[in-house]
């Protein structure tokens, strides 16, 4: 099963795909991390992307591109993969495309995990985590048992991520808005588009993807 999740920053996708890829064993891929391990590794795309950030540019789709596709040829994407972060764009998602063709692979899912703006920067401006041990809690759906004092650890320091403020938030939904939300059309016209509730809880949003994947959507 070849995936792609969807949706603004704070939807949830990654702790979706980390479910989804425990359930059924099929990778997660994230080009930030992709692109890290192909720095530190020294590969000829590597190389390139490390020159290319060197200069302060930023790392051509080509070059993405190319790491998707030299990951997805390893053993552990026989059965397939999730994409999550990409692609941001019309055109990266019409490389994507190419570069599955070239290999007789197609896209079965992409899935657009569903929220509200004003929901979700409540629930990202809200949550922080344990100093000690970073456990993960929020201002107002998961306090601590004991306010001020961690649960798993009993320690009493917390911290906030510096752009988990409202300002940062809608920033970064604007561009969603505008660059990767234009995608849907695309890929509803391909047929291949499915939608979740990601206001849900998380483990009716899971329920909801596990629904996909096994073709009951």
């Amino acid at each position: 099963m070849k995936l792609i999740l969807l949706g603004p920053p704070g939807a949830g996708k990654g702790t979706q795909a980390r479910r989804l890829m425990d359930a059924h064993g099929i990778p997660q891929l994230s080009t930030g991390d992709m692109l890290r391990a192909a720095v530190a590794e020294g590969t000829p795309l590597g190389k390139m992307a490390k020159e290319v950030m060197d200069h302060g540019d930023l790392v051509s789709d080509d070059i993405i591109v190319g790491m998707i596709a030299e990951r997805i040829d390893r053993p552990d994407c026989s059965n397939g993969f999730i994409l999550d972060g990409f692609p941001r764009s019309d055109a990266q998602a019409g490389a994507l495309d190419s570069m599955l063709a070239e290999r007789g692979l197609a896209l079965d899912h992409v899935i657009e995990m569903k929220v509200i703006d004003d929901v979700l920067v409540e629930r990202i401006t809200g949550r922080y985590t344990c100093a000690n041990c970073g456990a993960g809690y929020h201002d107002t759906f998961q306090q601590p048992r004991k306010i001020g004092v961690c649960d798993e650890c009993d320690g009493t320091e917390f911290k906030r991520r510096a752009d988990d403020n409202e300002e940062t938030v809608r920033s970064r939904l604007d561009v969603y808005h505008d660059q990767t939300a234009p995608l849907l059309p695309y890929y509803r016209a391909k047929g291949v588009l499915r939608e979740v509730d990601g206001m849900a809880d998380i483990d009716d949003v899971t329920a909801q993807l596990g629904a996909v994947f096994n073709g009951g959507n």
